[in-house]
């Protein structure tokens, strides 16, 4: 069996009632659609995340 990684949005603080989750095989993957939900459900922009949000961001990255 493949190792999957998981991002849940509800697990980031503020954003509890958020249903938005995404799987995939890779971390990077898993950037890339977590940074695509927050431009769209969100309306935010990934790209003024700064380190520190980032990293916490990157706690929440789960093995699955």
């Amino acid at each position: 069996m493949s190792e999957a990684y998981s991002y849940a949005c509800k697990d980031c603080e503020g954003m509890e009632d958020c249903p938005g989750k995404v799987v995939a095989s890779t971390e990077d993957e898993v950037w890339k659609l977590m940074e695509l939900h927050a431009v769209i459900a969100h309306g935010e922009d990934p790209s003024s995340w700064d380190g520190d949000t980032r990293e916490y961001l990157g706690t929440l990255i789960k093995s699955e």
